[in-house]
């Protein structure tokens, strides 16, 4: 089968490149840093997801990434933050960390345009896409698997149970133990399943040891580009510039 053309690939038709942004996880004036300088270069912006939490300005990083939408500027992947916060805004029961998902709706509750952000949140997480495939390389959240290759992401995946290639996509590879620090164990078994030729770029896991990005090579000669480097969790946002076109 062959693979499906990505589904807003044309948003960045005319730009000189892309700038990929790992999560920025509330760090505003980090992505804002990001953004002033991609636009300078004329550059298309993908945020790989996790818009919010830990940081000391949700609220601004919403505001930030909306207006990047509304200018055609940009768009962001869905994150599972993300996706934990619609839930939390549209009234399902979610647990949540008191420097993460607390904190960012206390951040929305004392914003001025806190109503405003919180229903355009709403609205952006629902339809955000789960993964964007374009020719070889595909920019994903959590993880990779060959099915997205085949698959578009439902329209509404932000809306959603995470279920299936979803389930990837939010949150990688797990192995259904916790970790003595009580998250999930995660491994990275799906980069050997990356096929020759393409590049996998995500967020997510932490996996750099010297403040940039890390590349990992897959045994079928796939590679996968963890951007994340703990921006708002004690470490900084990281970004890739890429050519528009792959």
């Amino acid at each position: 089968m062959a693979p499906l053309p990505s589904p807003v690939g044309h948003l960045w038709r005319g730009f000189a490149g892309l700038r990929v942004v790992a999560d920025v996880h509330g760090d505003a004036a980090a992505f804002i840093h990001a953004i002033e300088g991609a636009l300078a270069a004329d550059m298309f912006i993908i945020q790989l997801g996790d818009l919010t939490d830990h940081g000391p300005d949700s609220p601004e990083v919403l505001r930030r990434m909306f207006a990047l939408i509304d200018e055609g500027r940009g768009l962001f992947i869905l994150g599972n933050h993300d996706h934990k916060l619609r839930r939390a805004l549209t009234g399902a029961p979610v647990r949540g960390q008191p420097e993460g998902l607390h904190r960012t709706l206390a951040q929305l509750d004392a914003a001025p345009d806190g109503e405003a952000l919180k229903a355009r949140a709403i609205e952006e997480i629902g339809r955000a896409p789960a993964w964007v495939h374009d020719g070889g390389r595909l920019f994903v959240h959590g993880g990779f698997h060959p099915g997205m290759l085949h698959s578009a992401p439902p329209p509404d995946a932000g809306e959603r149970k995470a279920q299936g290639l979803m389930t990837r996509a939010l949150y990688g590879q797990v192995t259904g133990r916790m970790r003595a620090d009580g998250f999930p164990d995660r491994v990275h078994d799906w980069v050997d399943r990356i096929p020759a030729d393409m590049v996998v770029v995500c967020g997510h896991d932490r996996r750099s040891t010297d403040g940039r990005p890390y590349v990992a090579e897959g045994a079928q000669g796939g590679r996968a580009i963890f951007v994340d480097c703990g921006a708002g969790k004690g470490g900084h946002l990281a970004w890739i510039d890429m050519p528009a076109w792959a």
